[in-house]
């Protein structure tokens, strides 16, 4: 997988630290970038309320794997039920991605060593995202950075039914390796799952249960976006998606599990990349009142002016 074919992309909510969030995690990778930053303009501002030029989302790479930061106000905020898994090949690697990233942040897991693993640590940065941090040494891998999506409250003990389900709406997918709780593992119930690995488009997940009593659970601060480039693919991922889940605003869902997604048209971000201001305020206005994504709606609104804006319910 690379960041130029990578369907399946995590969205990060800030309140305002987007832009400052990227750089930092740009500074702190080796094999980094920030590939684009799309400004307010004075469209939408009733929803956004970000002034005039202010980042709205930075579209950013870490080895390999694309992100996107939001600055998307203090409505949600991030949590460690998604967290991302970085391997390494030396214990001076761990050390040194701990030391960039633990500043300003609080250890989840202390950096040491554990039974699954000679170097290991769980930590929330500065801007409440959460990395572990974890020693494979001569083990391949192919992705270095792994969403790890973890099943907690209500959820916990439904990672393997939500793993094969995704498995079953996406292609190029397939279900991994599952560790699971051993009996006097407890709280987990035995045969859950510890950690799972799968593959969604081709791209590396990981999934783990966790029945320990926690603060938090999935929400909109770290999303799923899909990209699509035809509106039967949009169709498609939304009706499966939101099968058992719930619709939301802008091309947004929450699945059966909690998990937020977002289903979006490629056609979309190049509209919003257009240098004429007045096309990307139409488009802004007109995407801004939908749920589901129409894109002959968009390229309607590119022309003329859709307005009406969408709303996040507290």
């Amino acid at each position: 997988m690379s960041a130029a074919t990578q369907k399946i992309i995590p969205n990060l909510w800030f309140d305002r630290q987007a832009e400052e969030a990227a750089n930092f995690y740009v500074s702190s990778f080796k094999n980094a970038r920030v590939i684009d930053i799309t400004r307010a303009t004075k469209a939408g501002f009733e929803v956004h309320g970000l002034p005039e030029g202010t980042a709205m989302t930075v579209e950013f790479e870490l080895e390999g794997l694309k992100f996107i930061a939001i600055n998307g106000g203090p409505l949600f905020k991030i949590n460690p039920s998604i967290s991302f898994l970085i391997s390494c090949a030396t214990k001076d690697e761990v050390n040194a991605m701990w030391s960039k990233l633990s500043p300003g942040g609080t250890p989840l897991m202390d950096l040491g060593e554990y039974p699954f693993s000679e170097r290991y640590g769980w930590i929330q940065d500065k801007y409440g995202l959460s990395w572990q941090v974890l020693l494979l040494g001569t083990r391949p891998f192919k992705q270095k950075i792994i969403p790890m999506l973890m099943y907690v409250g209500n959820q916990a003990g439904k990672a393997e039914e939500a793993i094969n389900f995704y498995a079953s709406v996406f292609h190029n997918s397939k279900v991994g390796d599952i560790d699971r709780y051993q009996e006097g593992e407890g709280p987990d119930a035995a045969g859950t799952a510890k950690h799972a690995s799968f593959t969604l488009e081709g791209q590396e997940f990981a999934a783990m249960d966790s029945a320990y009593p926690h603060a938090f659970s999935f929400n909109e601060a770290v999303s799923l976006m899909v990209l699509c480039a035809t509106q039967a693919e949009i169709d498609y991922y939304w009706t499966k998606l939101t099968a058992g889940g719930e619709e939301s605003v802008c091309g947004w869902l929450k699945d059966r599990y909690g998990v937020s997604w977002q289903v979006s048209p490629v056609i979309l971000e190049e509209m919003l990349q257009n240098p004429d201001k007045e096309k990307v305020e139409r488009v802004t206005n007109a995407f801004l009142k939908m749920k589901k994504f129409d894109i002959e709606e968009l390229k309607i609104a590119f022309e003329g002016d859709r307005p009406g804006p969408c709303r996040f319910s507290e």
